[in-house]
């Protein structure tokens, strides 16, 4: 079953606007049977979520970040376990745009990860490439880099657990997606990466999906690939419309996701 994840980072803006998309995906997820769909609103609007989908419903609630302990004096910060007591069930960590606007580093991220793993979220690792380092042929060297550090101390069992996802820095929010070809070959790095830091087996368990400029235009050509197990969408999960367009593409194309 693929997984599709919907981050909506710093939006809607107002909570009536919330509402609204809330409402309007409850709509079209209502019957979702062959997929699962994760939402990741800003934190404010995680209740209001869950109480539109209710805590049975067919979708899981995520969020955008967590910090990397429990309690205590962390103004401004979210706590992992305070997340888990209201019904999330996955959270994304390191993306790109945190670690380039808020200078997160990958020892910080290491933290995170195990404290989300802790209480009991999934996390979603975000791991990729800048144009530049691509350019410089240093693709397989980030993600080393990224994979060994933020993984650091985590067993096998829980590794196995995480969802991994490739987000070259370059293709986000560029409408400018990687193509295919390249998708394919940085998910076998990531899983040979995996494998050397584990072993094989953890290698072939850990779900990979992909992100950066996904829409309903191009996600057809993507939604085929067996060595993805689901997407990590952006922009386009703002457009409820666009976004069931995304889903009802995916669900028609795999029936045999191992998720």
């Amino acid at each position: 079953m693929p997984l599709i994840i919907a981050n909506l980072k710093c939006n809607p803006s107002t909570l009536r606007e919330a509402r609204r998309l809330f409402i309007s995906l409850k709509k079209g997820l209502g019957n979702i049977r062959k997929a699962q769909v994760v939402v990741c609103p800003p934190f404010l609007y995680i209740p209001e979520l869950i109480k539109i989908f209710g805590r049975a419903g067919k979708i899981k609630f995520g969020a955008q970040d967590c910090f990397w302990e429990k309690e205590g004096a962390f103004t401004g910060e979210v706590s992992p376990l305070s997340l888990k007591s209201i019904g999330v069930s996955f959270v994304i960590l390191g993306h790109s745009e945190r670690r380039i606007n808020f200078a997160e580093s990958d020892e910080m991220i290491n933290k995170k990860l195990k404290a989300a793993l802790s209480v009991g979220l999934l996390p979603i690792l975000c791991v990729g490439e800048t144009k530049k380092e691509r350019r410089e042929g240093r693709t397989f060297q980030v993600l080393k880099k990224e994979l060994r550090v933020g993984l650091k101390g985590v067993s096998a069992k829980n590794a196995s657990k995480i969802i991994l996802a490739y987000e070259p820095i370059w293709a986000i929010g560029s409408g400018k997606p990687c193509e295919l070809n390249e998708i394919i070959v940085e998910v076998l790095s990531i899983r040979k990466i995996i494998a050397a830091l584990y072993r094989k087996k953890v290698a072939r368990e850990v779900k990979v999906v992909y992100g950066g400029s996904i829409d309903a235009e191009n996600i057809s050509k993507y939604s085929t690939d067996s060595n993805l197990q689901g997407f990590l969408i952006g922009g386009a999960s703002l457009n409820s419309r666009e976004f069931m367009k995304i889903v009802g593409t995916i669900v028609k194309k795999n029936s045999d996701f191992n998720f």
